[in-house]
């Protein structure tokens, strides 16, 4: 019998030849929209074929977005699905995936700073109650990036000037070391 978890909190959904999926923590079947209720609360989950053990929790997640982009939920323009499927093959291909969650942690940061500076600049005024409508709609549009613990990391505390010098520096870095790959392809 699998356990719920995987000692890490991360709760094992086990998917069967059907395609119907069992959530060990709570000894039942679920459905795509439970996983993407999950990600959206922060949960961490990891799928597995219960036939193989193999862990196909990224198919089941790129699932889980073509189908809310069937539902007329899009957030992926089609020149950034063209764009990401040229990546494909390429000899930059290996370097996509962490400009992709260094580029989301970017705008989950800059999403708290706005959210905080909405806050400041609305509270008390006469247009209070509508810039909270707006921020629940905003955060109800940007939920789909919160990492695993629901909340940014650096939520908590504001971004400092050495921060951003940080940051600046560990993206440099990360472009000299393309500029590196790009001159071995040569």
């Amino acid at each position: 019998m699998a356990k719920a978890t995987d000692g890490t909190g991360t709760v094992i959904i086990k998917k069967y030849a059907n395609r119907r999926l069992y959530n060990t923590e709570t000894s039942s079947y679920i459905t795509l929209d439970h996983l993407a209720t999950m990600t959206r609360e922060g949960r961490d989950f990891k799928v597995i074929d219960a036939k193989t053990e193999e862990d196909i929790t990224h198919n089941v997640l790129t699932q889980i977005i073509m189908e809310e982009e069937t539902r007329g939920q899009t957030m992926l323009p089609v020149s950034f699905l063209r764009q990401l499927i040229s990546l494909y093959g390429d000899s930059m291909q290996s370097m996509v995936p962490q400009y992709l969650e260094a580029s989301m942690d970017a705008f989950r940061r800059n999403q708290q700073q706005f959210r905080s500076a909405m806050e400041g600049a609305f509270s008390g005024g006469p247009f209070a109650e509508i810039a909270k409508r707006n921020m629940a709609m905003f955060e109800a549009a940007a939920s789909a990036f919160q990492p695993k613990g629901g909340k940014p990391a650096d939520a908590a505390k504001p971004a400092t000037s050495d921060d951003k010098t940080s940051e600046v520096d560990t993206l440099k870095a990360q472009l000299a070391a393309m500029q590196a790959q790009i001159d071995k392809l040569k």
